[in-house]
């Protein structure tokens, strides 16, 4: 069994802020994946679902990302899991918006979820972090990360809730490199072809060539001038 946590804090004032892409994650993979619906529980909500052949339990904690970590602790004393069998979905100033990385264990990074989250069960859990891009100043990122996405952003925000539900089976069987390759698929798909040469117009009929006329040039001559 796995536990995936979707960071955000709780509330449709909250709903479409960056800080939340995490719970928008979770959200997709329930939707897509035909999971349970969400109840309360471990001060957060919870569903559960298959993914592939991997049951797998989706939460969202609703202590506000300062708090995160009792609701995961929670959780996992619960169902008996040790930290390496948890995943935590969370944005990342790091990363180019749409960007995203999986990380096994290391430090929190100064982010609020996760600093509450290693409190409570260490650093030995898994992270897909989700780039949102950086505000350019330390002074601005409180104000940047509570903001929602702008409407430009839509797409590519769009494209990469499609690209995790798509590998999300991957992720849950432990396929790292198949899952970004999903979530690639849908953020930076192939070019159709990668050859800059414009195809080759067809050559132009000559003005006494008719459809289905299937005279040979000579007689076509004699009839000119008949």
């Amino acid at each position: 069994m796995k536990l995936w946590v979707g960071l955000g804090n709780p509330g449709a004032k909250y709903a479409g802020n960056r800080h939340n892409i995490g719970f928008m994650a979770v959200d997709r993979i329930a939707e897509d994946h035909g999971f349970a619906p969400w109840r309360g529980k471990f001060q957060g909500s919870l569903t559960e679902g298959k993914l592939g052949s991997e049951k797998v339990l989706l939460l969202k904690p609703e202590t506000f990302m300062n708090l995160s970590g009792q609701s995961v602790g929670e959780a996992m004393r619960f169902y008996k899991l040790d930290s390496t069998d948890i995943t935590v979905f969370h944005d990342d100033l790091d990363l180019a918006p749409g960007k995203v990385r999986v990380k096994a264990g290391g430090g929190h990074a100064g982010h609020n979820g996760l600093r509450s989250i290693h409190q409570h069960i260490g650093p030995h859990y898994d992270r897909v972090r989700l780039g949102i891009g950086h505000p350019g100043h330390k002074d601005k990122v409180a104000p940047y990360v509570l903001s929602d996405f702008a409407k430009a952003e839509q797409e590519w925000l769009d494209d990469l809730m499609r690209g995790i539900s798509d590998g999300a089976a991957e992720l849950a069987k432990g396929d790292t490199g198949r899952f970004l390759n999903a979530v690639a698929l849908r953020t930076a798909p192939p070019r159709s072809s990668t050859s800059t040469t414009p195809p080759k117009a067809k050559p132009a009929a000559a003005p006494d060539q008719t459809p289905g006329d299937d005279r040979s040039p000579l007689q076509k001559l004699v009839d000119r001038f008949k």
